[in-house]
């Protein structure tokens, strides 16, 4: 039996911290060299608030951009409840007008939500 041919993934060079690497992705190349300018601007901007050892740098990059994912990954969830709420406060609307009943006092975005007051702060 045969293996089936894989497709080459393209090869894209980028410079992160003035070192050039040579990268492999599935994703295209445009969006290779965009990931590779932000962790490079972010390590750039590290470099100017600390001059340290490089891999002590890539360590609070990847803190940085971590920190970054974890607060968007919070404002989708945050998002997608409220739209949750509005979504159930609308058809509750709509389902009364259909039957024929008064409408429900409650405001259509009675699913807001307030931003988390306990949120932390951010790294930067």
């Amino acid at each position: 039996m045969s293996r089936a041919k894989k497709t080459a993934r393209p090869a894209v060079t980028v410079k992160i911290a003035g070192e050039r690497h040579v990268l492999r992705s599935d994703a295209p190349p445009e969006y290779t060299r965009a990931v590779a300018a932000h962790v490079d601007e972010t390590i750039r901007k590290q470099l100017k608030q600390q001059p340290l050892e490089p891999h002590r740098i890539a360590i609070l990059a990847a803190l940085f951009i971590t920190d970054e994912l974890f607060r968007a990954r919070e404002e989708i969830r945050r998002l997608r409840a409220e739209v949750e709420g509005r979504t159930a406060a609308a058809a509750e609307r709509l389902e009364a007008a259909l039957a024929g009943e008064p409408l429900p006092d409650e405001a259509v975005d009675a699913g807001a939500q307030a931003p988390s007051e306990d949120a932390p702060e951010p790294l930067a």
